[in-house]
């Protein structure tokens, strides 16, 4: 069985309040697991479907260029692209101030 195909992360900004990442997703790349550490932001560059995986089920966005979603830190999933053009999108982690 074939490694499933990886999309491709593009770090475009860290520093210590944001960091920014650009991904671009060949037609059937993943991002594979992860956990989001901070809050963040997507910025969607591409209109289309994604498909989700999360340990609370499976579900297909539809989602469109310029539209801006949001979540708390926290989340767990895995995102696929099932359309048949490649599909990209920044995302933009806030990293929590610390109080001193």
């Amino acid at each position: 069985m074939d490694a499933p195909l990886k999309a491709t992360a593009i770090r475009r900004i860290e520093d210590e309040r944001v960091v920014g990442t650009e991904w671009r997703m060949p037609p059937g790349s993943e991002t594979g697991w992860h956990r989001h550490e901070y809050d963040y932001a997507v910025v969607y560059l591409t209109s289309g479907n994604l498909f989700v995986e999360s340990k609370d089920g499976n579900v297909t966005v539809a989602l469109e260029r310029g539209q801006v979603t949001s979540r708390q830190s926290g989340v767990e999933h895995n995102v696929k692209n099932p359309n048949s053009f490649e599909f990209v999108f920044v995302e933009l982690e806030i990293k929590r101030s610390r109080a001193t």
